[in-house]
């Protein structure tokens, strides 16, 4: 019987041995865990925070317009805001992924775009927010903009890639009228190296001119983003044209022609390089007075004096070197009928005429030289004429309306 006995006694002391080893176990995690008093007794509430932080955002962020929408307006549509919360991040992007620019206000809670948005175009919007615990929360949605029925677009001067003078307004007339001149304005930015203000002015509801206070710096390039597309112009009516157009500013010319003294004397830089004898607009046809841009270089070409209401009084279809100053019909061109004017007597119909022969085949007449020595955007000054200062919208002659009123 002993070894049944010794077997029971060895049993109950492993029975022991476990309950001792179970109870410091339960001493361990106690000690470790803190039990219910780790929360609440002395501490920092360190414990409490980290449970609210991992619980959900609390910032509701709102997208409008709702997302699949279709037929949204380019302009005044699109707005993000959240409750409870401030924006983080707010991007929009077209389906090619060009980012639409825009800024937070409120201290976060809104978000607008600083441009219209492009017609008939699909955008999606990516918006996050934080609450006041840091959580963050997020939205995204899609819509289409609306797709225009009636558009319009500008035709503008000078072209892409061009060389001109440093009379050289950049001048766009619209297809269509507009009666929202403040938002078509916005969407042409021009920038120059090296920097200088540049202001635009409406003539009339379809025309819009840009230029600097003076004549550009020599050597400036200007850069014109036309970003019309989805800019509503008038009621109804969208833009649909986007394009960059690049221009450079060449040498300084400016001429300045005396019409009392029949001369032009030819500045570079503020230089004379030549005197040229002229003849201008007689007594009943004076050439206008004023600063006039050339906006046209045709080696020859047909003037009639019925297509600028002069009746039957000429028709030379055969005019040299022409280089067009107004919309109405005055130029600089070569003359090979004058005979003694040139530098004697004013004989024109209101042009500044050059000595020229017919056929403009020698190169060294006064008309050959100047056109060959002049460039489109290049100035020409006409003073002591007895007629009114050429209209600063006949033609590209802005130039002739003090700044203050070309900027209001």
């Amino acid at each position: 019987m002993r070894p049944v006995a010794g077997a029971s006694a060895r049993g109950r002391r492993g029975r022991r041995g476990l309950a001792v080893i179970a109870g410091a176990l339960v001493l361990a995690l106690t000690a470790c865990g803190g039990g219910d008093d780790s929360g609440s007794g002395s501490g920092d509430g360190k414990g409490k925070d980290d449970g609210r932080k991992g619980g959900q955002s609390t910032a509701a962020v709102s997208i409008a317009p709702r997302s699949g929408a279709t037929g949204v307006d380019t302009s005044g549509a699109l707005k993000v805001s959240v409750a409870r919360g401030r924006l983080t991040e707010v991007t929009v992007k077209d389906t090619k992924g060009a980012k639409v620019d825009g800024a937070l206000t409120g201290g976060g809670s809104s978000w607008t775009p600083s441009t219209h948005l492009a017609a008939a175009t699909k955008y999606t919007v990516h918006a996050v927010a934080k609450d006041s615990e840091g959580r963050e929360a997020a939205e995204d949605a899609t819509f289409t903009t609306l797709t225009p029925k009636n558009t319009f677009v500008g035709y503008f001067t000078p072209e892409d890639g061009s060389t001109v003078g440093v009379g050289m307004p950049f001048s766009i007339r619209f297809t269509r009228g507009i009666t929202s001149p403040e938002a078509v304005e916005k969407a042409v930015r021009v920038k120059t190296e090296p920097a200088v203000d540049v202001e635009g002015h409406w003539f009339g509801n379809d025309r819009l001119d840009f230029r600097p206070e003076k004549y550009w710096k020599a050597g400036t390039k200007v850069t014109v983003d036309l970003d019309l597309d989805g800019v509503e112009g008038r009621d109804g009516v969208y833009g649909k044209q986007r394009k960059t157009v690049k221009f450079t500013i060449g040498r300084n010319q400016v001429s300045v022609v005396d019409a009392k003294k029949h001369t032009m004397k030819v500045t570079r830089d503020g230089k004379v390089v030549k005197t040229l004898p002229v003849t201008t607009g007689k007594p009943g046809y004076e050439t206008w007075n004023g600063q006039m841009v050339m906006s046209e270089k045709l080696a020859v070409t047909r003037m009639n004096g019925e297509t600028v209401g002069y009746g039957g009084e000429y028709d030379i279809k055969d005019v040299p070197h022409a280089i067009r100053l107004t919309t109405s019909g005055t130029f600089i061109h070569g003359n090979y009928w004058g005979g003694g004017a040139f530098g004697n007597y004013n004989a024109s119909h209101g042009c500044v005429g050059l000595r020229d022969v017919r056929g403009g085949y020698d190169g060294s007449v006064p008309a050959a030289w100047f056109f060959n020595h002049s460039m489109v955007g290049d100035v020409v000054v006409v003073k002591n004429s007895h007629d009114a200062t050429v209209a600063p919208d006949n033609g590209l002659n802005g130039w002739n309306m003090a700044w203050a009123d070309w900027k209001k």
